[in-house]
């Protein structure tokens, strides 16, 4: 999911918590259909609050939800980069998968488990309210809905829990993980096809639009989720063992901020072909100046232009170190938007890290099945 698109809430137990803008389009309409639902003889304005309540209930349960495969992942030695909520629910953004399929399991059945336990909780506060019927009818809902997100995320279709439940089970058979991924991601799309396929059946046969245009759209993102999850695990594959060092260009010429934008073009920009310079004094980053900057200079200026005058500052820029793992700063570089980032050595620049590059390198190993360059 593109960290650009949301907002940071703080920390639960040391986890980032995030919140996609996606998520005040559920709640604005989750709150709404709980004020219209529950009953009317109630005031407006208690409705209301007790609907935003409510909501705001239902998502601190799916947060609990995440938390519960956070803290069973961090309890395996796998980091957990931060927790997610988004229209669909939430999702735990960790660093690398389990390395054995009974982790795998552990972790996917932890989250359904705490999903009906919050059920559970849910229908004790709704029995301890029942002198206020209005509360009673929401923590019941709450109650229903938990059993329901357990169910739900049950179901054998990856990325769901179920999914990867079903993907740990294969993967204890098999001993082949990419082959229990595949099985896992056919099921996930064959459920994604059926939930599609029920919702224009129920939107045509029985003319309720509304719930089939939900089903629809829940087969979508499942099918969306599914192969999208499949080429991330894909990924992890291609780029197991592999760091910056693989991957960056260590030819990379260092320019003096001194330079003028004349010289840099004739002496090293039409000479290499590359798009982007470390600027450096005695090999320490001073700053980075792309083709791209230089295009936005009109050429009669070229002479009285110097590098210092359009480079970004180090300052502003991303830095890597050679031995930093190649996934993890990918999706780094995706969130931030950056191309390229400078690789640091012992406070000196040995090259440049280019999306380019590294997008090639990843071509080259899915073309080749998956050669690995390290052992």
């Amino acid at each position: 999911m593109n960290m650009r698109h949301s907002i940071g809430l703080g920390r639960i137990f040391g986890i980032p918590l995030r919140l996609h803008y996606t998520w005040f389009i559920i709640f604005v309409l989750l709150t709404i259909s709980l004020v219209v639902y529950f009953p009317g003889d109630y005031p407006l304005e208690q409705r209301i609050l007790s609907g935003i309540l409510t909501s705001g209930l239902f998502f601190a349960s799916i947060v609990a939800h995440e938390l519960a495969h956070s803290a069973l992942a961090i309890h395996n030695h796998i980091a957990v980069k931060d927790i997610t909520l988004f229209v669909f629910g939430g999702v735990s953004q960790i660093t690398r998968e389990a390395t054995h399929p009974r982790t795998e399991f552990l972790i996917a059945v932890v989250g359904p488990l705490a999903s009906l336990a919050l059920g559970g909780i849910f229908y004790g506060v709704h029995l301890l309210l029942a002198a206020h019927p209005l509360l009673a009818a929401f923590m019941l809902w709450l109650a229903i809905i938990n059993v329901i997100l357990a169910v739900f995320n049950l179901v054998p279709g990856f990325p769901l829990d179920g999914g990867r439940m079903l993907r740990a089970i294969v993967w204890q058979r098999t001993n082949n993980y990419q082959k229990a991924t595949s099985i896992a991601t056919k099921v996930g799309r064959g459920i994604a096809y059926a939930f599609i396929a029920v919702g224009i059946v129920i939107a045509l046969a029985y003319h309720s639009w509304l719930n089939g245009l939900w089903l629809v759209f829940i087969g979508w993102f499942l099918h969306d989720a599914a192969r999208a999850s499949y080429q991330q695990a894909l990924l992890r594959e291609y780029l197991s063992g592999i760091t910056v060092r693989h991957v960056m260009d260590h030819g990379c010429p260092l320019v003096a901020r001194d330079f003028s934008l004349r010289d840099l073009a004739q002496q090293y920009i039409l000479p290499t072909g590359r798009t982007c310079f470390p600027v450096t004094r005695e090999a320490e980053l001073e700053g980075m100046i792309t083709l791209q900057q230089i295009g936005k200079i009109s050429k009669a200026k070229w002479d009285s232009t110097l590098v210092q005058d359009v480079m970004t500052p180090a300052s502003k820029l991303k830095t890597t170190y050679p031995d930093q793992d190649i996934l993890a700063l990918l999706q780094e570089m995706n969130n931030e938007i950056a191309n390229h980032m400078p690789v640091i050595e012992r406070g000196k620049v040995i090259g440049v890290l280019n999306r380019e590059d590294l997008n090639r390198f990843l071509r080259t190993r899915t073309s080749l099945g998956m050669m690995r360059l390290v052992n």
